[in-house]
């Protein structure tokens, strides 16, 4: 007969011989808004390679900026800024040896519909184009997409004319978003929320790209927090660099940096 003390000597070979396989691992990324559709894709593929399991907030990077300087349990920070990126830097809150500038991104005029492109530049009439309706943005003091087209209008001379008819949303998925209902006929967003938004049907055209020399570079750097303590966070940030992550960026309107 199998005595209590052999049953478990038993229990406990058994285990030795056969190792319960570690649980999986779950990470939080805070991500700017405009990351959402080829983000989701490349957290789904992550997810089933590994086993592991990602759980994504996306909102205007310096919500989320603000989020991680008050404590909130983020894993990895994917900024639309280098701003908000090295104001988290100088604070000590992110890893700053595995930091990276993973993307680019364009600055582009969308309108509601169907329209017909425009030269941007310092002889447009953007107030003439917008008439008695609103120039849909990011928030112009905070968030990127909004402090980089108030840039470009500054740049080209054209901020000071529209300036009283600009409507701000908390991200720019939000501004692109009045667009796409009508309660804008224009907006400014990146070129990959208009591919986005292209998904869904043409309820947004792009009339024009910004030069590039009208603003700062967009940058999108991204790094794991100094809190995080789960080295699937590292991994999944060296997964955002790979090749089948890169063509799903660019398929999305990002221009891949190396």
């Amino acid at each position: 007969m199998l005595t209590r003390s052999h049953a478990l000597t038993a229990a406990l070979l058994a285990s030795l011989a056969f190792p319960v396989a570690a649980p999986a691992a779950e990470i939080t990324v805070f991500a700017a808004a405009s990351l959402k559709n080829a983000l989701d894709s490349i957290a789904a593929d992550w997810q089933k390679e590994t086993g592991n399991s990602v759980v994504i907030s996306y909102d205007s990077t310096a919500k989320l900026a603000k989020q991680i300087e008050q404590g909130a349990p983020a894993d990895v920070f994917i900024s639309a800024s280098k701003k908000w990126m090295d104001t988290l830097s100088d604070e000590n809150l992110i890893n700053k040896d595995g930091r990276k500038d993973l993307l680019g991104n364009t600055l582009v005029l969308v309108a509601s519909g169907k329209a017909n492109p425009v030269d941007i530049n310092k002889d447009l009439d953007l107030k003439a184009l917008l008439g008695d309706g609103k120039l849909s943005m990011g928030t112009v003091d905070s968030v990127p997409a909004g402090q980089y087209g108030k840039e470009a209008l500054e740049s080209l001379g054209l901020w000071a004319s529209v300036e009283a008819n600009v409507a701000q949303s908390d991200n720019v998925r939000a501004a692109l978003a009045l667009v796409a209902a009508g309660e804008a006929p224009y907006g400014i967003v990146y070129g990959s929320d208009a591919i986005a938004d292209d998904e869904s049907g043409d309820k947004v055209s792009v009339v024009a790209t910004f030069p590039t020399d009208s603003h700062t570079p967009i940058v999108y750097p991204a790094a794991v927090t100094a809190q995080s303590v789960k080295p699937e966070a590292q991994s999944f940030l060296d997964a955002l660099s790979s090749d089948a992550s890169a063509a799903v960026f660019v398929a999305q309107g990002f221009t891949v940096l190396k």
